[in-house]
Order: structure tokens, then sequence, then C-alpha cells
């Protein structure tokens, strides 16, 4: 099933317990939402209902959500524009912003921050895994000041080669300097997310409720 008014390509995934939650799913490069379709049963989350997108930039058999370093800037304003269009319509009847959550792996973990802390709703909370921020100083500059308030956790794996820990790391313990609600969690990992991470990332959603 999926939404065909969006402007994004997208799977949605119902609740087995009807409600108005909604998770957003934001892949990494060269990936899918199709990369996301068994996450559901791994946060156990019965009544939450999930989108997951598809980027808008075609990537060898994949999509991206920017273009690759120095270039991601015009990407992710673009992407920012569609999210913008595309989350306002979600949540104009269908669902509760302050029941939502925002999941971005890698570059999604990225538009989770960009897009996340610049949208004019607040939601519930934000779940960034393995990714790094634009321009953190910027983002402070820009952001919904009441997002600073929500609940945000950030997750990165130790072993990374792809994107750099210790730069995930320093810039989150930079918002965490700035009075920005986030907790930032190590992993022994490389660029992937394990189960005891999903595990951790379902029960801290459940503290919230």
């Amino acid at each position: 099933m999926n939404y065909e008014h969006l402007e994004l390509d997208n799977q949605f995934i119902p609740a087995k317990v009807p409600s108005k939650k909604l998770m957003i799913i934001l892949h990494g490069r060269g990936d899918s939402s199709d990369g996301f379709v068994g996450l559901p049963p791994f946060l156990g989350l019965d009544d939450m209902n999930y989108i997951l997108f598809d980027a808008p930039f075609e990537y060898f058999t994949g999509h991206s959500w920017y273009q690759l370093p120095p270039n991601q800037l015009p990407g992710i304003e673009y992407s920012l524009k569609l999210l913008t269009d595309d989350l306002d319509k979600l949540f104009e009847s269908d669902f509760d912003a302050d029941k939502s959550y925002l999941f971005g792996f890698s570059q999604g973990s990225l538009l989770t921050f960009e897009f996340g802390a610049r949208y004019h709703r607040v939601l519930a909370g934000y779940i960034a895994v393995s990714g790094y921020i634009y321009d953190a100083k910027k983002l402070l500059q820009e952001m919904n000041v009441e997002v600073k308030k929500a609940k945000w956790l950030c997750t990165h794996g130790t072993e990374d080669l792809v994107l750099d820990f210790c730069t995930s790391k320093e810039q989150i313990e930079f918002l965490q300097e700035q009075n920005f609600n986030v907790e930032f969690k190590a992993y022994n990992k490389d660029h992937s997310i394990d189960r005891e991470e999903l595990s951790y990332i379902s029960q801290w959603i459940k503290n919230l409720v």
C-alpha cells in the first residue's frame, strides 16, 4: 500500500492496532524503502503506522537524498522541501504529529536532523542512526526552537568506516552544549543497524509514551 498523492514514492505499513501514530522512515544512500520493510516487527510497536519514503534521486540500483560531498546542499534543500510538503499532507487529518516519529539511517539520519529540526511541527521523537549533521551551527540558527526541547536519540557504530563515529559524537556533544535534548549512544558495530540497537530504540519509544 502507498500514498499516491505524495511527492515522494513510498510504502505504507498500517498499524496492527489502529492509531494516528506514524513513524517516517528515511533510508540511506543507494537503498530504498524496500530495505526497511522488515523493520516494524523488530520494533514491536503494534499501534505504530509506518511510511517508508524513497529518496528523490536515483543512485545506481537505489536512491539518494543528496549528492556526494562537497555537493550535498542542493539535494538536501530539495529533499527538505519534498518532506515538508508530504508530511504537511499526512498531518492534515490522517496522523497526529505530536504522536509521530522520524527515523533515519545514514543519509536519512542527516535528513532527520536537517529536516526534523526545521520542520514547523514538533514530533514525539526523532531517531538518527549512523549519520552526521551537515552544518550543526547553521542548524541551531535556523531550527524551530520548540524542537530543541523534543526527544532525540542518535546512535552510531564505533567501527563505522563509512561515516566517522568521532565526527558524529562531536556534533552531538556540540548540540548538547547548546541545550539540545539529544541522547547519544554508541554501539560496537559498522555502518549498519543491529538488533541490540533496535531493542533499545523500541524501549526508548515505549518509555516516551
